[in-house]
């Protein structure tokens, strides 16, 4: 037996950028791997990688999330495999141009990746952990979920969701073991960002965060208990401050009758 393994990780989008570093990042840790991605070449060479540098088991496991038979494997692996104890939901695409820009195929599998897949991964892997007491699921979502206004609405609307899934959840983990993450990224170095056709060190001139800065203050933030971690935010009492009001608000938001201002004179 392996006294010095963490047990496996699952990551989602593992091929490249965050989730190649959260993957080198737990190997490290003591984590044993499950690499989840559409191209089995670079999923081969990074845990090829892994297991000479780290000594850590690092299976590929090939699956696109868009297909509901891929997820339904990815998913079934999850519940069945009994030395999970943490989830990365990383795997996330955007769109060229805005929703109005876009097919009603595109408009589908981004929901797919971005909204189904972790959703569906993320309540199996809760229920399975809850019954050990043990066990962890990290969301990458992005800081887009409080700004949509600065790039189109339906990916950020994605993260959004995945921000509340989180929140939502976290209420029914305490007092267990288990945890659960919502990571928000600002502009951060990745693939995601050529693949919807943006040259992001010219659009966002000194706002683009390296990826392995952002994996790392995730992580501490993720080992420091956060539900909601914001690696960018200098002033943590900014997002202090829009909470608590977010919350007060939440009293006056369902009333037996229509606010005075909505009623006809």
């Amino acid at each position: 037996m392996d006294t010095n393994s963490k047990g496996t990780a699952l990551v989602t989008g593992a091929s490249s950028g965050i989730g190649a570093v959260y993957a080198e990042r737990l190997a490290e840790r003591g984590y044993d791997l499950i690499l989840v991605a559409r191209r089995a070449d670079r999923l081969s060479a990074l845990a090829g990688r892994l297991r000479d540098s780290t000594g850590r088991r690092a299976e590929i496991f090939q699956a696109d999330l868009s297909k509901a038979e891929d997820l339904a494997r990815v998913e079934q692996r999850v519940i069945e495999d009994d030395s999970l104890t943490l989830l990365v939901n990383n795997a996330g695409i955007s769109l060229q141009g805005g929703v109005l820009e876009n097919s009603s195929a595109a408009i589908a599998e981004l929901i797919a990746v971005n909204v189904t897949a972790p959703s569906v991964l993320t309540a199996s892997a809760i229920k399975r952990f809850l019954a050990r007491d043990k066990g962890g699921v990290i969301n990458i979502a992005s800081v887009l979920a409080l700004a949509p206004e600065i790039l189109e609405g339906l990916y950020s609307g994605s993260k959004a969701h995945l921000l509340n899934l989180t929140r939502g959840v976290a209420l029914h983990l305490k007092g267990t073991g288990v945890r659960i993450q919502a990571v928000l990224p600002g502009a951060t170095k990745s693939e995601i960002w050529d693949k919807a056709g943006i040259d992001v060190d010219t659009a966002l001139p000194g706002m683009v965060m390296e990826t392995a800065d952002l994996v790392d203050a995730a992580l501490l933030g993720y080992d420091r208990g956060e539900v909601v971690t914001i690696p960018p935010l200098h002033d943590e009492e900014m997002y202090l401050a829009y909470d608590q009001h977010r919350l007060g608000m939440a009293e006056h938001l369902s009333k037996k009758e229509v606010a005075q201002r909505y009623r006809v004179a």
